[in-house]
């Protein structure tokens, strides 16, 4: 639930003629008061009804009583105004529910305290569904004006207390909630009416935003990023400082007019706070490039194995790094998923816009951002361009993408967001549809490989000692084929099947997975994509003593048992 307390007003009458009348943004009905300072106010009902200008002279006289009798001691501003929102996946309250919900803010803003009968003049009016206006005027009974003061956070803190008395939508407060870093600015109600009008299914702001983002994920400096921008048909403009240097842009879409027939500009800022210039400048600057290995087979790494990879370390970061590192991760991740529609099947496109964008809105935080701390994931991003994917590679980033969003989603479990958590739990849904028509074609051609009886059976042994509380799952997988296939190739190619699964087993818990077989068939093949070791390496290896596999869920409690005597995880499979 929102509170909007708008700058005080001297007009009473005004505002109660908006209240009770048609409405403009909004369409008004059935307007009525669901309470007021003592029960009994006239209540003027809409503009059509009989007698409505009547009752509604009564009420502003009313509520301008004390007004009057205070005379030259009354507050220029004597007219207190505040609206309260109810989200929209919040059930319709009843009228006697609104009725207390603005009892208890009057109350918790100092504008009429409970029990006290001097409490200031005021009514709570419903003309919609979702919302209610309250309007008070700010003379007391004695005549003195009340102690409103900091009414604004008092009253988002009783609406906490509001929200989780009535089952209602916990909306982020505070100073975490006040500074998001990349809090996408809300459409204004002009620009919703506009997408109406014009037969758009989203506003102006959110498509130029979602135009911007596109074009940052894939820019590789300042440059290809406005050359992005003006090839999708935008216009732009930038702003230069007598210096030469570059303070700023601007963007508008084509068709998109002012009544004078002029282009409608928004600034990189007016779109989300992370996508001004100097915070888009920062996130180019911090991009590590993957150098060309020098070695006689020398190859550029595969930057989808690369990204696959550091994508499936932020959960880790997430539950153990500081805020400004797990933030850095998050934010470069964001730009993967507006990354992948580019180089995605067409029939998987629109999932993986639809994925990006509910991201957007769960991946909320006040977190300071230091982009360095993911440059190699935003170096692997603008590689993605240079070399388009197999439907392994796809496979294997979305696998890992499930784990990242499962991962905000408990997070912002944990500290009832719930916002965040639906807009987390939408993406999730995007991303499983994409990962479920990705993963069939790959698999079926890793699995058409088979390799022979026996070396199966001795790949099944390597599982059972890798990962022993997995085992029987893996095993018993329809992915079970692929992975065989896969140890096969890494095996032709020179690697050690049994350190191969160990290494994968022990990169990350496959606690969260469905289906660890198909986890571990893509680390295996992002593990054996890379060069085979060297004899002294091989030789280094034998002689150290080979370590259990340990959940890195139970790592960092002391005395917790190897895989290979835990107790297999209860927690929820949520991919």
């Amino acid at each position: 639930m929102i509170a909007n307390i708008v700058k005080p007003g001297s007009h009473t009458r005004g505002v109660l003629r908006y209240l009770f009348g048609p409405g403009t943004a909004t369409v008004h009905t059935d307007q009525h008061i669901v309470a007021s300072w003592d029960g009994f106010v006239p209540d003027p009902g809409p503009e059509d009804s009989p007698g409505h200008n009547e009752r509604m002279d009564q009420l502003a006289k009313a509520l301008d009583l004390r007004v009057r009798q205070a005379g030259d001691h009354a507050p220029e501003g004597h007219v207190w105004h505040c609206s309260l929102r109810a989200a929209p996946e919040d059930r319709i309250l009843t009228d006697a529910e609104w009725a207390q919900v603005a009892r208890r803010i009057v109350h918790a803003t100092g504008i009429a305290p409970m029990n006290d009968p001097d409490g200031c003049r005021w009514i709570a009016v419903r003309h919609a569904d979702d919302h209610i206006h309250i309007v008070a005027t700010k003379v007391r009974g004695d005549l003195r004006p009340p102690r409103n003061w900091n009414d604004y956070h008092r009253a988002m803190t009783e609406l906490t207390r509001i929200e989780e008395e009535l089952g209602l939508t916990r909306i982020p407060r505070g100073r975490r909630a006040a500074a998001d870093t990349r809090a996408a600015k809300r459409p204004t109600r002009a620009e919703q009416e506009k997408a109406r009008r014009t037969g758009r299914t989203k506003t102006v702001r959110e498509e130029l935003r979602h135009v911007v983002r596109t074009a940052l994920a894939r820019a590789e400096d300042l440059d290809g990023f406005f050359n992005l921008l003006a090839d999708t048909g935008l216009q732009v403009e930038t702003r230069t400082l007598p210096s030469g240097d570059l303070q700023g842009y601007k963007v508008a879409l084509p068709g998109d007019t002012n009544a004078d027939g002029e282009p409608v500009f928004y600034s990189g800022s007016s779109l989300a706070t992370d996508l001004s210039l100097p915070k888009i400048q920062q996130r180019l600057a911090a991009v590590e490039v993957s150098v060309v290995d020098t070695s006689p087979a020398g190859r550029r790494p595969n930057p989808w194995h690369q990204a696959a990879a550091a994508t499936e370390r932020i959960p880790h970061h997430i539950g153990h790094s500081p805020a400004d590192v797990a933030q850095a991760h998050l934010a470069a991740f964001g730009e993967v998923l507006y990354a992948l529609p580019l180089y995605a099947p067409a029939h998987l496109k629109a999932e993986l816009r639809r994925a990006a964008v509910a991201f957007e809105h769960a991946a909320h935080t006040r977190a300071r951002v230091d982009h360095q701390h993911a440059r190699a994931l935003r170096g692997a991003i603008k590689g993605m361009r240079h070399q388009p994917t197999d439907g392994s590679g796809l496979a294997m980033l979305l696998d890992a993408a499930i784990l990242v969003v499962t991962a905000v989603q408990r997070r912002n479990a944990l500290h009832h967001h719930d916002r965040q958590v639906a807009a987390a739990r939408q993406a999730l849904v995007h991303l499983r549809a994409a990962y479920d028509q990705t993963v069939p074609e790959p698999l079926a051609a890793m699995a058409s490989l088979k390799p022979p009886v026996n070396t199966v059976r001795r790949y099944a042994q390597h599982v059972r000692d890798a990962v022993p509380v997995y085992a029987a799952q893996i095993l018993a997988e329809s992915a079970w084929e692929a992975l065989a296939a896969t140890l096969a190739a890494a095996e032709a190619a020179g690697h050690d099947p049994a350190e191969l699964l160990h290494h994968a087993a022990g990169q990350r818990s496959l606690d969260d997975a469905t289906s660890p077989a198909r986890t571990l068939t893509w680390r295996i093949q992002r593990l054996g994509d890379r060069h085979v070791p060297s004899p002294q390496a091989r030789a280094a290896r034998a002689r150290s003593p080979r370590v259990a596999h340990v959940p890195s869920t139970a790592r960092t409690i002391a005395g917790t048992p190897p895989a290979s005597t835990a107790a297999p995880s209860r927690r929820h499979r949520s991919r």
